[in-house]
C-alpha cells in the first residue's frame, strides 16, 4: 500500500493528466462494448478517440492527435453512424445468438484478459529507468519526422494499407449501389 501511495506522490501534473485520460479512455471503451444501443456505442467510441488524441498530445505527437480527431472521430464515425442507421438494426438479431456463441465469446474474452495481464506483469518486471544522459528529440511527433519514417522504413506497409483502403471504398460503393429490380435487404 505504501508503494501505491509513493507512486502518487512522485507524479507530475502531466502524470495525473495521463492517469485521468487513461481512466476516461477505459470507461468510454467499456461503454463501446456494453452499450445496447449502437448509436450510444458510436458516441462512446468518439469519446475514446478524443481521449486517445489526448494521449498522443502527451507523447508529443501533435500530428497524430489532429489526424485521429479529424479522420477517426470525424469522418469514420460519421460513416459508422450512417451505416448503423442504413442497416436498421432490429432486436431479433440480439435474440438469435445461441448460448454456445455467448459462452465462446466469454471464453475468448477471458483468455485475452489473462494474456494481457501476463504481458503487463512481464513488462513491469522489465521496466528500466531513463538516465539523465538520454537525449530528448522534440521533433519526434511532428509531420516531417513521421513522413520521413513512412516513406523510408515503412513504405511497404503504408502502400499496402492504401490498397486496402481502395478495396474497401470500391466494396462500399458496390454494396451501396442498387440496380433497378434488386431486392432490399
Amino acid at each position: 500500500m505504501t508503494e501505491f501511495l509513493n507512486f502518487f506522490k512522485t507524479l507530475t501534473p502531466t502524470g495525473y493528466l495521463f492517469l485521468v485520460l487513461t481512466a476516461l479512455t477505459l470507461f468510454s471503451a467499456i461503454g463501446v462494448v456494453t452499450a445496447r444501443n449502437p448509436i450510444y456505442s458510436v458516441l462512446a467510441l468518439i469519446a475514446t478517440f478524443f481521449c486517445l488524441s489526448g494521449h498522443y498530445i502527451l507523447l508529443n505527437a501533435q500530428f497524430l492527435a489532429a489526424v485521429n480527431i479529424i479522420v477517426y472521430a470525424g469522418a469514420i464515425m460519421v460513416l459508422f453512424l450512417f451505416t448503423i442507421m442504413f442497416l436498421n438494426l432490429r432486436r431479433e438479431d440480439e435474440e438469435s445468438k445461441t448460448n454456445l456463441t455467448k459462452m465462446a465469446s466469454v471464453v475468448v474474452g477471458g483468455l485475452l484478459m489473462v494474456m494481457l495481464i501476463t504481458i503487463f506483469r512481464a513488462k513491469n518486471a522489465q521496466v528500466t529507468t531513463v538516465s539523465s544522459n538520454t537525449s530528448f528529440n522534440p521533433n519526434t511527433g511532428l509531420v516531417e519526422h513521421l513522413g520521413g519514417l513512412l516513406y523510408s522504413d515503412y513504405i511497404l506497409p503504408f502502400e499496402l494499407v492504401s490498397v486496402l483502403f481502395l478495396v474497401a471504398m470500391v466494396g462500399a460503393v458496390m454494396l451501396g449501389k442498387r440496380e433497378a429490380g434488386d431486392r432490399h435487404f
